[in-house]
């Protein structure tokens, strides 16, 4: 019996396997989520995300330039501000002064060529823990007046220095706003990273530790899509893309690699996964049981991505990454 074709002839060794090697992870694919808080020679352990710290804005400089050197080129910085500054209407979240901004400022003083995207969504500003502003009558998230909230927001982190901003709030319209609000101002080369496909899951808690951004009422389903719909991002999709958005989002990335393929397959603009918190937490944990090998676990979930689709990667991993690709 002949075999014409035998495919394992492709796999038969290391070199010929990495010769034909479809799909690889760059450091440059990466952005390295950080968290940050006030105060000096601080660092404080999230338990729920092992390996993660929220810094003061020093050591958050310091970390930053340790990405550097290994080769990311982008950070996404979140802020976890004082419990006192969280207000219902949210000011704190375009506060020139404020925490976010001035971490900006320093990173873009001692790292000039990192590239910088700070996050458009009022959950970490506001009192009632929503990404847009909260009706105190009926608990309804207003669209359009978070929008007005949302474009000074943008602003003042473009003013302070931010590459891309990320609209991560779900808002209707928010998108062209913002572009409208950045243009208007001159800042005109200032990216907007859109989420068009951001859902309302379950694997944001330790983001939110992280933050404490949780809702202090109710759920955020009203704005995030219904994790069940798959077509709904595509109309997301081509909202954002009118509205002006440079690059566009999946949130989270490992349960909806068929939504990170969907938009590769109609749109030209580039597409970034989210490996979110939990789905960090959950390799971290069954790494400590001993229960995987999380290095390989990483390596093979972040390939995952750029097989579904995506030409960027948020991800705790970030520096591990680099680390492991850096020695291999």
């Amino acid at each position: 019996m002949f075999q014409h074709s035998r495919p394992r002839r492709l796999r038969r060794s290391d070199a010929i396997r990495a010769m034909v090697e479809e799909n690889n992870v760059s450091a440059s694919d990466l952005i390295a989520p950080l968290f940050f808080i006030e105060g000096t020679s601080q660092k404080v352990a999230i338990d729920s995300m092992p390996g993660q710290s929220r810094f003061s804005v020093d050591l958050l400089v310091d970390e930053v330039l340790k990405l550097q050197d290994l080769g990311v080129k982008t950070v996404a910085l979140f802020p976890a501000i004082e419990e006192s500054l969280k207000t219902k209407d949210a000011k704190e979240a375009h506060n020139e002064k404020g925490l976010n901004q001035r971490a900006v400022r320093a990173v873009k003083e001692k790292a000039p060529e990192m590239t910088i995207m700070t996050d458009v969504a009022l959950d970490p500003y506001s009192s009632d823990g929503h990404d847009g502003l909260v009706d105190p009558n009926t608990g309804e998230i207003l669209n359009d007046p978070t929008l007005e909230v949302l474009c000074k927001m943008a602003l003042a982190q473009a003013r302070a220095g931010s590459d891309i901003v990320g609209p991560s709030d779900m808002m209707d319209g928010r998108v062209g706003a913002i572009r409208e609000a950045l243009d208007a101002e001159g800042f005109t080369n200032v990216l907007i990273m859109s989420y068009p496909a951001k859902y309302a899951s379950h694997f944001y808690g330790p983001f939110r530790d992280a933050l404490d951004s949780a809702p202090k009422a109710g759920d955020k389903k009203t704005y995030q899509m219904n994790y069940a719909n798959r077509r709904e991002a595509l109309k997301e999709l081509e909202l954002d893309i009118n509205e002006g958005a440079d690059i566009v989002m999946v949130k989270p990335g490992l349960s909806y690699l068929d939504i990170i393929s969907d938009l590769k397959q109609h749109c030209h603009l580039p597409v970034a996964a989210y490996n979110v918190s939990g789905e960090y937490a959950m390799v971290k944990a069954a790494q400590e049981k001993g229960w995987l090998d999380g290095e390989m676990i990483m390596v093979e979930t972040l390939t995952s991505f750029k097989r579904a689709g995506a030409d960027i990667i948020l991800t705790y991993f970030a520096q591990e990454m680099a680390k492991f690709l850096k020695n291999h």
